[in-house]
């Protein structure tokens, strides 16, 4: 990383600091006020709703995010919590629908391999234009994605693209736990602090994706294949 460039979420922290290094900035804040405020008024599942924002504002307020200037391996728990957690929770606390399932799937996918590739990875953390590029296009599919998965009343679609994005998710954290050597230069130097190398970093990020992000969209393949072999009560 050039060290003149200073990322949006700040330079990396030193392990003491860490909990010091929250985001303020009044813009992340007044959006996450306001998508609190428009879950808060349409009131179709409002507690799934505002987890979701929480979720967010860990993403982007908290201690997190600077950490994520430091650790690759936060990056992706950064990313893991906005596409897999507060997407869901959002799609289901605004009560949004979607179409074109199958174009959901691979445009979330192509944006999933493009942000966690080196140099476009490189490129978000010099530029805060291209970093909120980043956000928003991981954010703005995961939304599309499971809003077109909780629409589908047949379920076989939806079972279909939760195990598609499970997969493809697994296959990219084996590539970065198997990688022989570290692949992300911005973090060459910012590790040490946090006690990892750089391919430990890598490594444990590879597991991140690879592991704890599979659970969210098995779970949602499981409960629709649960909802449509079992029978449904007649009231």
């Amino acid at each position: 990383m050039d060290q003149t460039t200073v990322p949006y979420c700040g330079p990396a922290p030193v392990a003491d600091e860490l909990w010091a290094a929250w985001n303020l900035d009044p813009v992340v804040i007044l959006a996450l006020c306001a998508a609190a405020a428009l879950v808060w008024h349409r009131n179709i599942a409002r507690m799934s709703g505002l987890m979701g924002i929480a979720v967010l504002a860990v993403a982007f307020v908290s201690p997190l995010c600077a950490l994520s200037t430091a650790l690759f391996s936060a990056r992706v728990l950064h990313h893991v919590l906005i596409i897999a957690v507060a997407a869901p929770l959002i799609v289901r606390g605004l009560g949004l629908t979607a179409q074109a399932i199958g174009a959901a799937v691979l445009f979330h996918l192509a944006a999933v391999w493009l942000w966690h590739m080196p140099a476009p990875y490189q490129m978000a953390l010099q530029s805060n234009a291209i970093y909120w590029l980043m956000e928003a296009s991981l954010l703005g599919t995961a939304i599309w994605l499971w809003s077109a998965m909780m629409a589908d009343d047949r379920g076989a679609a939806s079972i279909i693209a939760a195990l598609a994005t499970l997969v493809q998710m697994g296959m990219l954290g084996a590539i970065l736990t198997f990688a022989n050597r570290p692949l992300f230069e911005v973090h060459f130097l910012t590790t040490d602090a946090f006690g990892l190398s750089p391919i430990e970093d890598q490594q444990l990020a590879g597991l991140l994706m690879w592991v704890p992000a599979a659970f969210p969209y098995l779970g949602f393949a499981l409960w629709r294949l649960c909802d449509a072999v079992l029978p449904r009560k007649v009231a």
